[in-house]
C-alpha cells in the first residue's frame, strides 16, 4: 500500500510584530517590511504526512503558492522528507483572497494529478481565517476533516482522526480522497534531516513547460518544480486581485491599556464579590 499525498504549504511574514506600517496601500501585506518564516500548523501537516509514510509507504508532494522567495519553505519540505516540491508562481497570483488562492491551488492540485490525501495546515498566520483549506476541499468535491490534532488509523482505503471541537473532540472516519486541516496539537515537527540538507541545498528549480508532464513527480522523487497561471490551466481572472472579492480597506495599530483597576482583598466575601460581578458581566457562566 502507498497513498499519495499533497501537502499544501506557505510561506507567511512573521506577524509577531506587525503593524499597520506593514500593509501596502492596496490592502495588502507588504511581505518585503516582515521576516519571512514556514507557517506553523503547515510543519505541523508536514509531519503528519510524513508520518503515515513511514507507516503505511506512499509520495508526499508539497505544493506552495507564492514568489520565488517561497523556494525556501520548499526546500525545508526535501529537507524533512518530502519526495518532491511544486512552487505556484506568477505575478497574476499577487493579492489573492482566501477564494483566490483556493482557486489556483486546486488547479494545481489537480495538474499534479490522482492523490488520497491532501494535508494543510489548520490556519495561516498571516491571514488566520482557517478558510483556504475548506475551500480547497469544496472546490475538488471532496471530503474533508478539519481541525485534526490525531490520526488514530489510516489504512489503503480510509483514515480515522481525531478533531477538536468546541466542547471537546470527536472521531471520525473519511474513505479516500479526503482533506485534512491538521493542528499544531497533532505532532512535534521533526528537524531537518542533515543527510537530505546536503542532498537537496543546491537543488534548482526546473519551469514547467507545456509539453512538461508535471502528474510524472508522483512517481520519481527528488523534483523541484514551478508553474505559472497558464500550466496549471488557471482562468486568470479568478487568481490574484481581479478573483479576490474581498479588499482591506484600512489596518490600524490598536494600543492595549489599562483601564480602571479594582483591588480584591484577599477574603472569602471578597472572593464570592468578584465571581458575582463575573457572572453579572457574563464573563463566568
Amino acid at each position: 500500500m502507498g497513498l499519495k499525498m499533497i501537502v499544501m504549504v506557505k510561506q507567511v511574514p512573521d506577524t509577531h510584530n506587525i503593524s499597520g506600517e506593514a500593509m501596502k496601500p492596496d490592502g495588502t501585506v507588504n511581505r518585503n517590511a516582515l521576516p519571512a518564516i514556514f507557517n506553523p500548523e503547515d510543519l505541523n501537516a508536514l509531519e503528519e504526512a510524513l508520518k503515515i509514510k513511514e507507516k503505511t509507504g506512499g509520495f508526499v508532494t508539497a505544493i506552495s503558492m507564492g514568489p520565488q522567495k517561497a523556494l525556501d519553505v520548499l526546500k525545508e519540505c526535501l529537507y524533512r522528507g518530502a519526495d518532491n516540491v511544486v512552487l505556484v508562481t506568477d505575478r497574476r497570483f499577487a493579492g489573492a483572497d482566501t477564494l483566490a488562492t483556493s482557486y489556483a491551488l486546486k488547479r494545481a492540485i489537480e495538474t499534479v494529478g490522482k492523490f488520497d490525501l491532501v494535508l494543510c495546515g489548520r490556519q495561516a498566520i498571516d491571514g488566520d481565517t482557517a478558510q483556504v483549506g475548506p475551500q480547497i476541499a469544496e472546490k475538488l468535491n471532496i471530503n474533508q476533516l478539519t481541525c485534526v490534532s490525531e490520526v488514530v488509523d489510516v489504512d489503503d482505503k480510509a483514515i480515522t482522526v481525531r478533531r477538536t471541537v468546541d466542547d471537546g473532540h470527536e472521531i471520525v472516519k473519511s474513505c479516500f480522497p479526503t482533506l485534512l486541516t491538521v493542528t499544531s496539537d497533532a505532532n512535534k515537527p521533526r528537524p531537518p534531516s542533515v543527510k537530505r540538507v546536503m542532498s537537496y541545498k543546491n537543488t534548482t528549480c526546473d519551469c514547467c513547460s507545456t509539453d512538461t508532464e508535471i502528474s510524472c513527480i508522483s512517481e520519481t522523487a527528488g523534483n523541484l518544480l514551478e508553474c505559472d497561471v497558464d500550466y496549471i490551466d488557471a482562468d486568470p481572472e479568478k487568481c490574484g486581485i481581479s478573483g479576490s472579492p474581498t479588499k482591506v480597506i484600512k489596518v490600524k495599530n490598536v494600543v492595549l491599556t489599562t483601564g480602571n483597576s479594582k483591588k480584591i482583598p484577599n477574603t472569602e466575601s471578597g472572593i464570592g464579590d468578584l465571581i458575582d460581578e463575573l457572572r453579572n458581566d457574563n464573563i463566568l457562566g
